[in-house]
Protein backbone atom coordinates (compact mmCIF):
# COMPACT_ATOMS: atom_id res chain seq x y z
CA UNK A 1 0.00 0.00 0.00
CA UNK A 2 2.85 2.48 0.76
CA UNK A 3 4.10 2.05 -2.37
CA UNK A 4 1.41 2.88 -4.11
CA UNK A 5 1.07 6.16 -1.87
CA UNK A 6 4.95 6.51 -3.19
CA UNK A 7 3.59 5.93 -6.76
CA UNK A 8 0.90 8.47 -6.35
CA UNK A 9 2.85 10.88 -4.55
CA UNK A 10 5.54 11.23 -7.15
CA UNK A 11 2.72 11.46 -10.29
CA UNK A 12 1.17 14.49 -8.54
CA UNK A 13 4.50 16.33 -7.94
CA UNK A 14 5.17 15.73 -11.89
CA UNK A 15 1.75 16.82 -12.63
CA UNK A 16 2.37 19.90 -10.77
CA UNK A 17 5.61 20.49 -12.06
CA UNK A 18 4.05 20.17 -15.65
CA UNK A 19 1.65 22.75 -14.81
CA UNK A 20 4.14 25.10 -13.50
CA UNK A 21 6.59 24.78 -16.29
CA UNK A 22 3.52 24.44 -19.05
CA UNK A 23 3.00 21.04 -20.88
CA UNK A 24 4.51 22.59 -24.53
CA UNK A 25 7.72 23.46 -22.60
CA UNK A 26 7.66 19.77 -21.07
CA UNK A 27 7.19 18.31 -24.18
CA UNK A 28 10.22 20.20 -26.06
CA UNK A 29 12.78 20.43 -23.78
CA UNK A 30 12.34 17.48 -21.40
CA UNK A 31 10.36 15.04 -23.86
CA UNK A 32 11.47 12.15 -21.81
CA UNK A 33 9.41 13.08 -19.03
CA UNK A 34 6.48 12.72 -21.10
CA UNK A 35 7.63 9.68 -22.92
CA UNK A 36 8.55 7.65 -19.96
CA UNK A 37 5.83 8.26 -17.47
CA UNK A 38 3.35 8.36 -20.28
CA UNK A 39 4.27 6.76 -23.62
CA UNK A 40 6.00 3.79 -22.72
CA UNK A 41 2.92 2.67 -20.28
CA UNK A 42 0.89 3.51 -22.96
CA UNK A 43 2.49 1.58 -25.66
CA UNK A 44 2.63 -1.59 -23.61
CA UNK A 45 -1.02 -1.29 -23.66
CA UNK A 46 -1.56 -0.93 -27.17
CA UNK A 47 0.93 -4.39 -27.81
CA UNK A 48 -1.07 -6.46 -24.75
CA UNK A 49 -4.05 -5.89 -26.74
CA UNK A 50 -3.10 -6.68 -29.59
CA UNK A 51 -1.21 -9.54 -28.53
CA UNK A 52 -4.83 -10.59 -27.24
CA UNK A 53 -6.40 -10.40 -30.53
CA UNK A 54 -4.00 -11.71 -32.74
CA UNK A 55 -4.12 -14.78 -30.08
CA UNK A 56 -7.70 -14.93 -30.11
CA UNK A 57 -8.14 -15.05 -33.95
CA UNK A 58 -5.31 -17.57 -34.11
CA UNK A 59 -7.49 -19.95 -31.39
CA UNK A 60 -10.79 -19.42 -33.48
CA UNK A 61 -10.10 -19.86 -36.99
CA UNK A 62 -12.24 -16.42 -37.56
CA UNK A 63 -10.16 -14.33 -39.89
CA UNK A 64 -11.06 -15.85 -43.06
CA UNK A 65 -14.32 -15.67 -43.01
CA UNK A 66 -14.35 -12.70 -41.38
CA UNK A 67 -11.92 -11.56 -44.07
CA UNK A 68 -15.06 -11.60 -46.75
CA UNK A 69 -16.86 -9.22 -44.85
CA UNK A 70 -14.70 -7.09 -44.09
CA UNK A 71 -14.30 -6.98 -47.77
CA UNK A 72 -17.48 -6.16 -48.76
CA UNK A 73 -18.44 -3.37 -46.31
CA UNK A 74 -15.55 -1.89 -48.22
CA UNK A 75 -17.03 -2.40 -51.48
CA UNK A 76 -19.98 -0.84 -50.47
CA UNK A 77 -18.27 2.09 -49.25
CA UNK A 78 -16.96 2.84 -52.50
CA UNK A 79 -20.06 1.90 -54.48
CA UNK A 80 -21.77 4.85 -51.49
CA UNK A 81 -19.35 7.44 -52.32
CA UNK A 82 -19.90 7.00 -56.33
CA UNK A 83 -24.10 7.21 -55.38
CA UNK A 84 -22.95 10.28 -53.39
CA UNK A 85 -21.60 11.96 -56.73
CA UNK A 86 -17.71 11.25 -56.30
CA UNK A 87 -17.43 14.68 -54.74
CA UNK A 88 -14.41 14.44 -52.98
CA UNK A 89 -10.99 12.05 -53.03
CA UNK A 90 -11.05 8.58 -50.85
CA UNK A 91 -8.76 7.72 -48.75
CA UNK A 92 -8.39 4.81 -46.02
CA UNK A 93 -9.68 5.92 -42.90
CA UNK A 94 -6.78 5.11 -40.87
CA UNK A 95 -5.70 7.88 -38.31
CA UNK A 96 -2.53 9.24 -40.10
CA UNK A 97 -0.78 9.27 -36.38
CA UNK A 98 -0.82 5.51 -36.58
CA UNK A 99 1.21 5.14 -39.77
CA UNK A 100 5.23 4.45 -39.23
CA UNK A 101 6.13 7.87 -41.31
CA UNK A 102 6.88 10.89 -40.03
CA UNK A 103 4.53 12.41 -42.01
CA UNK A 104 0.98 13.54 -40.81
CA UNK A 105 -1.09 13.35 -43.96
CA UNK A 106 -3.81 16.51 -43.95
CA UNK A 107 -5.54 14.98 -46.22
CA UNK A 108 -7.59 12.75 -44.14
CA UNK A 109 -9.58 15.42 -43.28
CA UNK A 110 -10.95 16.40 -46.32
CA UNK A 111 -10.75 13.13 -48.22
CA UNK A 112 -13.85 10.25 -48.05
CA UNK A 113 -12.85 8.14 -45.32
CA UNK A 114 -12.96 4.54 -46.27
CA UNK A 115 -13.02 2.24 -43.24
CA UNK A 116 -10.54 -0.60 -43.64
CA UNK A 117 -10.09 -2.94 -40.57
CA UNK A 118 -7.67 -5.60 -42.37
CA UNK A 119 -5.35 -7.01 -39.79
CA UNK A 120 -5.45 -10.52 -39.89
CA UNK A 121 -2.77 -13.24 -40.80
CA UNK A 122 -5.12 -15.22 -43.34
CA UNK A 123 -3.59 -18.17 -44.32
CA UNK A 124 -0.20 -20.03 -44.12
CA UNK A 125 0.23 -22.57 -47.46
CA UNK A 126 3.37 -24.34 -46.73
CA UNK A 127 2.83 -26.20 -50.46
CA UNK A 128 3.35 -23.14 -51.86
CA UNK A 129 4.95 -21.77 -49.70
CA UNK A 130 3.31 -18.40 -49.62
CA UNK A 131 1.57 -16.97 -46.59
CA UNK A 132 -1.62 -14.57 -47.04
CA UNK A 133 -2.25 -11.77 -44.59
CA UNK A 134 -4.49 -8.56 -44.69
CA UNK A 135 -2.83 -4.96 -45.12
CA UNK A 136 -2.90 -4.04 -41.54
CA UNK A 137 -0.66 -6.98 -40.15
CA UNK A 138 2.25 -5.77 -39.11
CA UNK A 139 6.30 -7.04 -39.22
CA UNK A 140 6.41 -8.17 -35.00
CA UNK A 141 2.85 -9.60 -35.66
CA UNK A 142 3.84 -12.14 -38.80
CA UNK A 143 7.43 -13.11 -37.73
CA UNK A 144 5.58 -14.41 -34.22
CA UNK A 145 2.68 -15.48 -36.31
CA UNK A 146 4.84 -18.14 -38.65
CA UNK A 147 8.56 -18.53 -36.73
CA UNK A 148 6.75 -21.25 -34.32
CA UNK A 149 5.48 -22.87 -37.53
CA UNK A 150 9.55 -23.18 -38.73
CA UNK A 151 8.75 -20.55 -41.60
CA UNK A 152 9.69 -16.53 -41.98
CA UNK A 153 9.39 -14.41 -45.35
CA UNK A 154 12.65 -13.62 -46.79
CA UNK A 155 12.44 -9.98 -46.39
CA UNK A 156 11.82 -8.77 -42.84
CA UNK A 157 12.05 -4.92 -42.55
CA UNK A 158 12.94 -3.42 -39.13
CA UNK A 159 10.46 -1.98 -37.07
CA UNK A 160 7.96 -4.14 -35.44
CA UNK A 161 5.06 -1.76 -36.40
CA UNK A 162 5.80 -1.69 -40.14
CA UNK A 163 2.26 -2.99 -42.26
CA UNK A 164 2.52 -5.00 -44.38
CA UNK A 165 0.30 -2.50 -47.02
CA UNK A 166 2.81 -0.06 -45.88
CA UNK A 167 5.46 -1.80 -47.27
CA UNK A 168 3.58 -2.57 -50.46
CA UNK A 169 2.14 0.84 -51.41
CA UNK A 170 5.58 2.39 -49.52
CA UNK A 171 8.49 0.16 -49.68
CA UNK A 172 10.16 -2.02 -47.33
CA UNK A 173 14.31 -3.37 -47.10
CA UNK A 174 15.97 -5.68 -44.80
CA UNK A 175 19.73 -7.17 -44.96
CA UNK A 176 18.71 -9.83 -47.11
CA UNK A 177 17.64 -7.41 -49.67
CA UNK A 178 20.93 -8.40 -51.68
CA UNK A 179 19.03 -11.45 -52.55
CA UNK A 180 15.82 -11.33 -52.65
CA UNK A 181 15.07 -7.55 -53.51
CA UNK A 182 12.28 -4.92 -51.84
CA UNK A 183 9.40 -6.51 -50.03
CA UNK A 184 7.23 -5.68 -53.15
CA UNK A 185 9.80 -8.20 -54.54
CA UNK A 186 9.16 -10.88 -52.07
CA UNK A 187 5.09 -10.49 -52.84
CA UNK A 188 3.04 -13.14 -55.75
CA UNK A 189 -0.27 -11.62 -55.55
CA UNK A 190 -2.47 -8.89 -54.28
CA UNK A 191 -6.39 -8.25 -53.98
CA UNK A 192 -7.42 -4.59 -54.24
CA UNK A 193 -10.97 -2.82 -54.44
CA UNK A 194 -11.20 -0.61 -57.26
CA UNK A 195 -12.60 2.65 -57.67
CA UNK A 196 -15.62 1.31 -58.96
CA UNK A 197 -16.08 -1.20 -56.01
CA UNK A 198 -15.07 -4.14 -57.56
CA UNK A 199 -12.66 -6.40 -56.51
CA UNK A 200 -9.61 -7.99 -58.36
CA UNK A 201 -6.70 -9.81 -57.92
CA UNK A 202 -3.19 -9.30 -59.66
CA UNK A 203 0.26 -11.31 -60.36
CA UNK A 204 2.75 -11.19 -62.41
CA UNK A 205 0.23 -13.07 -65.18
CA UNK A 206 -3.06 -12.11 -64.15
CA UNK A 207 -3.81 -8.71 -64.30
CA UNK A 208 0.34 -7.82 -64.11
CA UNK A 209 0.01 -4.67 -65.49
CA UNK A 210 -1.48 -3.26 -62.22
CA UNK A 211 0.68 -6.21 -59.60
CA UNK A 212 3.71 -4.04 -61.10
CA UNK A 213 2.22 -0.70 -60.72
CA UNK A 214 0.63 -1.09 -56.86
CA UNK A 215 4.38 -0.60 -55.46
CA UNK A 216 5.19 2.89 -54.38
CA UNK A 217 1.49 3.84 -55.34
CA UNK A 218 0.37 5.04 -52.14
CA UNK A 219 -2.96 4.06 -52.39
CA UNK A 220 -3.47 6.12 -55.39
CA UNK A 221 -5.12 2.81 -57.10
CA UNK A 222 -7.01 1.31 -55.24
CA UNK A 223 -7.74 -0.17 -51.93
CA UNK A 224 -5.23 -3.41 -50.90
CA UNK A 225 -7.17 -5.56 -49.09
CA UNK A 226 -5.11 -8.75 -49.17
CA UNK A 227 -1.55 -9.92 -50.18
CA UNK A 228 -0.03 -13.03 -50.81
CA UNK A 229 3.58 -13.29 -49.84
CA UNK A 230 6.95 -15.79 -50.26
CA UNK A 231 7.82 -18.19 -47.24
CA UNK A 232 11.76 -19.40 -46.79
CA UNK A 233 12.10 -22.02 -43.96
CA UNK A 234 13.23 -20.13 -40.59
CA UNK A 235 16.26 -21.17 -39.01
CA UNK A 236 17.24 -21.13 -35.35
CA UNK A 237 19.77 -18.32 -35.36
CA UNK A 238 22.25 -15.58 -37.28
CA UNK A 239 25.57 -16.08 -37.15
CA UNK A 240 27.09 -12.66 -37.68
CA UNK A 241 30.36 -11.63 -38.40
CA UNK A 242 31.68 -7.99 -37.24
CA UNK A 243 34.14 -6.58 -39.32
CA UNK A 244 35.29 -2.98 -38.45
CA UNK A 245 36.61 -1.38 -41.93
CA UNK A 246 38.60 2.17 -41.62
CA UNK A 247 38.65 4.44 -44.97
CA UNK A 248 35.91 5.33 -47.27
CA UNK A 249 37.19 3.28 -50.03
CA UNK A 250 38.32 0.39 -48.26
CA UNK A 251 34.87 0.36 -46.24
CA UNK A 252 32.67 0.80 -50.02
CA UNK A 253 34.98 -2.02 -51.74
CA UNK A 254 34.46 -4.12 -49.14
CA UNK A 255 30.56 -3.22 -48.31
CA UNK A 256 29.69 -4.16 -52.24
CA UNK A 257 32.45 -7.15 -52.16
CA UNK A 258 30.21 -8.72 -49.61
CA UNK A 259 27.03 -7.28 -51.28
CA UNK A 260 27.79 -9.72 -54.37
CA UNK A 261 28.14 -12.59 -52.12
CA UNK A 262 25.12 -15.11 -52.51
CA UNK A 263 26.43 -17.44 -49.66
CA UNK A 264 25.87 -14.42 -47.17
CA UNK A 265 22.41 -14.46 -45.94
CA UNK A 266 22.62 -11.00 -44.23
CA UNK A 267 24.78 -7.91 -45.24
CA UNK A 268 24.67 -4.54 -43.74
CA UNK A 269 26.86 -1.49 -42.64
CA UNK A 270 26.54 0.90 -39.73
CA UNK A 271 29.28 4.08 -40.75
CA UNK A 272 29.78 6.32 -37.50
CA UNK A 273 32.01 8.66 -39.23
CA UNK A 274 33.05 9.32 -43.00
CA UNK A 275 35.98 6.69 -42.67
CA UNK A 276 34.68 4.16 -39.94
CA UNK A 277 31.92 1.80 -40.49
CA UNK A 278 31.31 -1.89 -39.25
CA UNK A 279 30.19 -4.33 -41.88
CA UNK A 280 28.10 -7.44 -40.75
CA UNK A 281 27.39 -10.34 -42.66
CA UNK A 282 25.10 -12.87 -41.03
CA UNK A 283 24.42 -16.68 -42.46
CA UNK A 284 21.35 -18.60 -41.43
CA UNK A 285 22.04 -21.81 -39.31
CA UNK A 286 19.98 -24.25 -36.69
CA UNK A 287 23.94 -24.63 -34.78
CA UNK A 288 25.52 -22.41 -32.68
CA UNK A 289 28.50 -22.34 -29.91
CA UNK A 290 26.47 -22.15 -27.14
CA UNK A 291 29.03 -19.13 -25.42
CA UNK A 292 28.86 -17.00 -28.83
CA UNK A 293 24.85 -16.63 -28.68
CA UNK A 294 23.84 -12.64 -27.85
CA UNK A 295 20.08 -12.61 -27.18
CA UNK A 296 20.23 -9.12 -28.36
CA UNK A 297 16.39 -8.37 -28.02
CA UNK A 298 16.29 -9.29 -24.67
CA UNK A 299 15.03 -5.59 -23.33
CA UNK A 300 18.33 -5.58 -20.65
CA UNK A 301 20.48 -5.94 -23.47
CA UNK A 302 22.25 -2.63 -25.49
CA UNK A 303 21.17 -1.50 -28.14
CA UNK A 304 22.21 -3.07 -31.28
CA UNK A 305 24.03 -0.13 -32.84
CA UNK A 306 25.80 0.85 -29.82
CA UNK A 307 26.62 -3.06 -29.11
CA UNK A 308 27.72 -3.21 -33.08
CA UNK A 309 30.52 0.28 -32.26
CA UNK A 310 32.33 -1.40 -29.31
CA UNK A 311 33.59 -3.77 -32.59
CA UNK A 312 34.56 -0.64 -34.00
CA UNK A 313 36.53 1.19 -30.75
CA UNK A 314 38.04 -1.62 -30.22
CA UNK A 315 39.45 -2.84 -33.71
CA UNK A 316 38.57 -6.23 -33.57
CA UNK A 317 36.60 -8.27 -35.89
CA UNK A 318 34.00 -10.93 -33.81
CA UNK A 319 31.48 -13.53 -34.47
CA UNK A 320 27.77 -13.64 -32.57
CA UNK A 321 24.81 -16.32 -33.17
CA UNK A 322 21.89 -14.25 -32.67
CA UNK A 323 18.42 -15.83 -32.19
CA UNK A 324 16.56 -15.63 -35.94
CA UNK A 325 13.80 -13.31 -34.54
CA UNK A 326 15.52 -11.16 -32.09
CA UNK A 327 18.32 -10.45 -35.30
CA UNK A 328 14.98 -9.21 -37.57
CA UNK A 329 14.29 -7.13 -35.05
CA UNK A 330 17.62 -5.78 -33.87
CA UNK A 331 17.09 -2.42 -34.17
CA UNK A 332 13.35 -2.09 -33.13
CA UNK A 333 14.19 -1.23 -29.32
CA UNK A 334 16.04 1.68 -30.37
CA UNK A 335 14.33 2.90 -33.59
CA UNK A 336 17.47 2.27 -35.05
CA UNK A 337 19.40 5.17 -33.15
CA UNK A 338 16.16 7.25 -33.16
CA UNK A 339 15.31 6.98 -29.30
CA UNK A 340 18.74 8.17 -27.95
CA UNK A 341 17.80 11.60 -29.41
CA UNK A 342 14.11 11.30 -27.60
CA UNK A 343 15.39 9.35 -24.43
CA UNK A 344 19.22 10.39 -24.05
CA UNK A 345 20.09 7.76 -21.33
CA UNK A 346 17.73 4.99 -22.82
CA UNK A 347 20.98 2.95 -23.28
CA UNK A 348 22.24 3.23 -19.99
CA UNK A 349 22.43 -0.07 -18.06
CA UNK A 350 20.39 0.66 -15.12
CA UNK A 351 17.48 2.55 -17.24
CA UNK A 352 18.18 -1.16 -19.88
CA UNK A 353 17.05 -3.11 -16.24
CA UNK A 354 14.33 -1.26 -14.80
CA UNK A 355 12.67 0.15 -18.00
CA UNK A 356 13.97 -1.55 -20.61
CA UNK A 357 10.95 -4.24 -21.14
CA UNK A 358 8.76 -0.82 -21.97
CA UNK A 359 10.58 0.40 -24.53
CA UNK A 360 10.41 1.53 -27.42
CA UNK A 361 7.32 3.97 -27.26
CA UNK A 362 4.83 3.25 -29.99
CA UNK A 363 6.00 5.93 -33.37
CA UNK A 364 2.38 6.31 -33.94
CA UNK A 365 1.93 8.05 -29.98
CA UNK A 366 5.07 9.77 -30.56
CA UNK A 367 4.03 11.24 -33.53
CA UNK A 368 -0.08 11.67 -32.15
CA UNK A 369 1.62 14.05 -28.77
CA UNK A 370 4.73 15.67 -30.68
CA UNK A 371 2.34 18.99 -31.26
CA UNK A 372 3.13 21.94 -33.63
CA UNK A 373 6.26 22.92 -31.85
CA UNK A 374 8.17 19.53 -31.91
CA UNK A 375 7.11 19.04 -35.36
CA UNK A 376 8.53 22.23 -36.81
CA UNK A 377 11.33 21.58 -34.60
CA UNK A 378 12.14 18.33 -36.19
CA UNK A 379 11.68 19.42 -39.40
CA UNK A 380 14.27 21.94 -39.13
CA UNK A 381 16.40 20.32 -37.10
CA UNK A 382 16.20 16.59 -37.81
CA UNK A 383 16.22 14.44 -40.84
CA UNK A 384 15.15 10.86 -41.58
CA UNK A 385 15.48 9.97 -45.07
CA UNK A 386 16.17 6.89 -46.98
CA UNK A 387 17.75 7.07 -50.27
CA UNK A 388 18.12 4.31 -53.21
CA UNK A 389 21.35 4.74 -54.91
CA UNK A 390 22.97 2.53 -57.42
CA UNK A 391 25.96 0.51 -55.34
CA UNK A 392 28.29 1.68 -58.03
CA UNK A 393 27.54 5.73 -56.86
CA UNK A 394 28.50 4.22 -53.04
CA UNK A 395 31.06 6.42 -52.64
CA UNK A 396 30.29 9.29 -53.95
CA UNK A 397 26.70 9.37 -52.29
CA UNK A 398 28.27 8.83 -48.85
CA UNK A 399 30.59 11.82 -49.34
CA UNK A 400 27.56 13.72 -50.32
CA UNK A 401 25.54 12.92 -47.30
CA UNK A 402 28.60 13.76 -45.30
CA UNK A 403 28.90 17.52 -46.81
CA UNK A 404 25.22 18.23 -46.64
CA UNK A 405 23.76 16.47 -43.94
CA UNK A 406 26.69 15.31 -41.60
CA UNK A 407 24.06 13.02 -39.94
CA UNK A 408 26.05 9.85 -37.80
CA UNK A 409 25.59 6.53 -37.55
CA UNK A 410 24.81 5.72 -41.30
CA UNK A 411 22.70 2.71 -42.28
CA UNK A 412 23.92 1.07 -45.37
CA UNK A 413 21.56 -1.87 -46.70
CA UNK A 414 22.13 -2.97 -50.01
CA UNK A 415 19.30 -4.69 -52.14
CA UNK A 416 18.85 -6.33 -56.06
CA UNK A 417 16.80 -4.14 -58.32
CA UNK A 418 15.37 -5.68 -60.88
CA UNK A 419 14.13 -4.70 -64.28
CA UNK A 420 10.59 -4.84 -63.40
CA UNK A 421 7.39 -2.48 -65.41
CA UNK A 422 7.02 0.34 -62.15
CA UNK A 423 7.45 3.21 -60.88
CA UNK A 424 11.18 2.06 -60.01
CA UNK A 425 13.51 0.14 -61.53
CA UNK A 426 17.32 0.73 -63.10
CA UNK A 427 18.19 2.80 -66.01
CA UNK A 428 19.93 -0.14 -67.86
CA UNK A 429 17.85 -3.65 -69.02
CA UNK A 430 19.17 -5.61 -66.54
CA UNK A 431 18.97 -6.46 -62.93
CA UNK A 432 21.22 -4.19 -60.89
CA UNK A 433 22.88 -4.17 -57.42
CA UNK A 434 21.57 -0.75 -55.21
CA UNK A 435 22.13 0.25 -51.82
CA UNK A 436 19.66 2.14 -49.53
CA UNK A 437 21.67 5.05 -47.42
CA UNK A 438 19.83 5.37 -43.98
CA UNK A 439 20.20 9.01 -41.89
CA UNK A 440 18.69 9.47 -39.20
CA UNK A 441 19.25 12.27 -36.65
CA UNK A 442 20.28 15.91 -36.37
CA UNK A 443 22.19 17.12 -39.12
CA UNK A 444 25.83 18.59 -37.67
CA UNK A 445 26.21 20.40 -41.23
CA UNK A 446 27.15 24.07 -40.53
CA UNK A 447 25.09 24.80 -43.53
CA UNK A 448 22.07 22.39 -42.94
CA UNK A 449 18.61 23.99 -44.04
CA UNK A 450 15.65 21.60 -44.19
CA UNK A 451 14.58 22.46 -47.52
CA UNK A 452 17.57 23.70 -49.26
CA UNK A 453 19.88 20.90 -48.18
CA UNK A 454 17.24 18.26 -49.04
CA UNK A 455 16.37 19.69 -52.74
CA UNK A 456 20.23 19.81 -52.88
CA UNK A 457 20.44 15.79 -51.63
CA UNK A 458 17.03 14.89 -54.24
CA UNK A 459 18.56 16.39 -56.22
CA UNK A 460 21.79 14.54 -56.54
CA UNK A 461 19.72 10.73 -56.18
CA UNK A 462 17.80 11.82 -59.33
CA UNK A 463 21.41 12.55 -61.34
CA UNK A 464 22.79 9.19 -60.41
CA UNK A 465 19.34 7.66 -60.98
CA UNK A 466 18.76 6.77 -57.54
CA UNK A 467 15.13 6.45 -56.10
CA UNK A 468 14.14 8.30 -52.08
CA UNK A 469 11.54 6.56 -49.92
CA UNK A 470 8.43 7.99 -49.79
CA UNK A 471 7.57 7.95 -46.21
CA UNK A 472 10.06 10.71 -45.55
CA UNK A 473 9.56 14.56 -46.23
CA UNK A 474 9.71 15.33 -50.32
CA UNK A 475 10.81 18.70 -51.67
CA UNK A 476 10.59 17.91 -55.27
CA UNK A 477 8.82 19.45 -57.86
CA UNK A 478 6.06 17.77 -59.85
CA UNK A 479 8.58 17.78 -62.33
CA UNK A 480 11.50 16.54 -60.65
CA UNK A 481 9.56 14.00 -59.05
CA UNK A 482 8.28 12.33 -62.56
CA UNK A 483 12.18 12.19 -63.91
CA UNK A 484 13.25 10.40 -60.49
CA UNK A 485 10.38 7.78 -60.82
CA UNK A 486 8.86 6.38 -63.86
CA UNK A 487 5.07 7.28 -64.27
CA UNK A 488 4.41 5.53 -67.50
CA UNK A 489 2.94 2.28 -66.52
CA UNK A 490 1.19 4.35 -63.22
CA UNK A 491 -0.66 6.97 -65.16
CA UNK A 492 -1.51 4.82 -67.74
CA UNK A 493 -3.70 2.56 -65.14
CA UNK A 494 -5.03 5.25 -63.44
CA UNK A 495 -6.38 6.56 -66.73
CA UNK A 496 -7.96 2.95 -67.89
CA UNK A 497 -9.43 2.51 -64.14
CA UNK A 498 -10.94 6.13 -63.65
CA UNK A 499 -8.51 6.58 -61.01
CA UNK A 500 -8.64 10.43 -61.27
CA UNK A 501 -11.78 11.16 -60.21
CA UNK A 502 -11.29 8.56 -57.04
CA UNK A 503 -7.77 9.15 -55.65
CA UNK A 504 -4.95 11.99 -55.62
CA UNK A 505 -2.14 11.27 -57.74
CA UNK A 506 0.79 9.88 -55.75
CA UNK A 507 2.92 13.22 -55.71
CA UNK A 508 0.13 15.20 -54.26
CA UNK A 509 -0.11 12.93 -51.67
CA UNK A 510 3.25 12.48 -50.81
CA UNK A 511 5.56 15.95 -51.48
CA UNK A 512 5.78 19.12 -49.31
CA UNK A 513 5.22 21.15 -52.58
CA UNK A 514 1.60 19.75 -53.56
CA UNK A 515 0.86 20.23 -49.61
CA UNK A 516 1.73 23.53 -48.92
Amino acid sequence: MSALWSVGAGLLLLLLWVRHRGLEAVLVHHRWVFVCFFLMPLSILFDIYYQLRAWAVRRLHSAPRQHAQRVRHIQEQVREWKKEGSKRYMCTGRPGWLTVSLRVGKYKKTHKNIMINLMDVLEVDSERQVVRVEPLVSMGQLTAHLNPMGWTIPVVPELDDLTVGGLIMGTGIESSSHIYGLFQHTCVAYELVLADGSLVRCTPTENSDLFYAVPWSCGTLGFLVAAEIKMIPAKKYVKIHYQPVRGLQKICEKFTEESKKKENSFVEGLMYSLDEAVIMTGVLTDEAEQSKINRIGNYYKPWFFKHVEKYLKADRTGVEYIPSRHYYHRHTRSIFWELQDIIPFGNNPVFRYLFGWMVPPKISLLKLTQGEAIRKLYEQHHVVQDMLVPMKSLEKSIQTFHVDLNVYPIWLCPFILPNNPGMVHPKGNETELYVDIGAYGEPKSKQFEARASMRQMEKFVRSVHGFQMLYADCYMTREEFWDMFDGSLYHKLREEMNCKDAFPEVYDKICKAARH
